[in-house]
């Protein structure tokens, strides 16, 4: 066999996080290798020049998607077209399936190109179809979870659990943790709160607001608290802009102009400096998981795809940790419950006892892979294996 041709698509920070660790397990294990497609820095890093820019496809929700549907169309199109004349030995679509799907689709309705989803659907929690709808244009999946592959295998498609990259990240040690909170005036006194409202500018825009409410109301009984939030440079700018009425002012972790290494060195020491943390309910607590960091979950999404998601869910919980543990010790305020008095609530409940969560966190990092062989390069065996 030649070179091994792969086209590959991202659209949001955290595929391009799997994409670029992919990317690379793939260098290593066969280094004649040629990659096209779509993704962000860390991507691009490892050789990919990004056909369009992939920040367009950073949305989330019903509502959200609606009125940039037609240049999103455009843009299924665009690449499906691209992938095709490439005549790439694989299509990998990492996450984002209202466009990566709607791409493999068109892929496959001309051409016999192996298709691979990496990060399987969420059918645990909502829309258990859509696993059987994507057995049509999909043929393999990587799996982040160890409970998925018997969802995809039921629909007719091969899958493999490869882990979940946040189970082997390195995390800070207590020079680093030490070194951060110099840095940034923080004593070790004083409480620190880890805020996250997200890596999408619809969800920092509904979040953040309510997110600064609650964290100055906790401040009024303690005074001393301070506030880390670490920026996704796309809403690095909305982040900024947000947080100035905030009564509590955070410090917030800008990457923009900051190489990519050193930006994410200041995020993990900011996870592992932190007491406690006010989450988004996506992909981030498993960071938090693995640096041992309690947590409170909150999400909400525009008030039409609230009423639509709501009806379609098959779920009590979104919390990653409590689906990994099969418990429900991350308390949540999502959707209908986002409210300032909910935050409020569980943020106390949080900071009275956070030690309460320790053993499920360890526990999801241990069902995630901790210590075994990196998800990268167990993807990228996958991946080669299929083929």
């Amino acid at each position: 066999m030649g070179a091994l041709k792969v086209f590959i698509i991202a659209g949001e920070p955290s595929g391009d996080a799997l994409g670029g660790a992919l990317m690379a397990g793939l260098t290593t294990l066969y280094p004649d290798v040629e990659f096209d497609g779509i993704g962000g820095e860390q991507m691009q890093a490892q050789g990919l020049n990004s056909r369009f820019d992939m920040s367009e496809l950073t949305l989330m929700g019903i509502a959200e998607v609606l009125p940039k549907y037609r240049h999103l169309k455009r843009r299924i199109r665009e690449t499906a077209e691209a992938a095709v004349a490439a005549r790439p030995d694989v299509l990998i679509t990492i996450d984002s399936p209202d466009f990566s799907l709607r791409v493999a689709k068109q892929v496959k309705a001309v051409s016999s190109i192996c298709t691979m989803h990496y990060v399987a659907p969420t059918v645990w929690a909502w829309r258990p179809k859509r696993a059987h709808k994507m057995a049509r244009v999909i043929d393999h999946v990587l799996a982040l979870f160890p409970f998925e592959p018997p969802y995809m295998e039921a629909a007719g498609m091969t899958c493999d659990f490869v882990g979940h990259p946040a189970a082997t990240v390195p995390q800070a040690d207590a020079q680093q943790i030490t070194a951060f909170r110099a840095k940034h005036g923080l004593t070790d006194a004083a409480p620190l709160i880890l805020a996250l409202p997200g890596s999408r500018r619809g969800e920092v825009s509904r979040m953040a607001p309510v997110f600064g409410q609650a964290l100055g109301h906790l401040a009024q009984t303690r005074p001393d608290l301070r506030v880390v939030l670490p920026a996704a440079a796309n809403v690095a700018d909305a982040v900024l802009a947000e947080v100035a009425d905030w009564p509590v002012r955070p410090v917030v972790l800008d990457p923009r102009g900051v190489p990519l290494e050193a930006a994410q060195a200041e995020k993990t020491a900011a996870f592992g400096a932190a007491d406690v943390a006010l989450a988004n309910s996506g992909t981030v607590q498993l960071e938090l998981a693995a640096s041992g960091t309690p947590l409170v979950s909150a999400n909400d999404v525009h008030w039409l795809s609230r009423a639509i998601i709501s009806r379609m869910m098959i779920t009590d919980t979104y919390s990653l940790i409590n689906h990994i543990t099969d418990s429900r010790i991350v308390p949540e305020a999502i959707g209908y419950d986002f409210t300032l008095e909910n935050v409020i609530s569980a943020m106390e409940t949080l900071l009275a006892d956070p030690s309460k969560q320790a053993a499920a966190l360890e526990q999801t990092m241990e069902r995630l892979g901790r210590g075994g062989e990196d998800p990268g390069l167990r993807a990228a065996r996958a991946v080669l294996g299929r083929l």
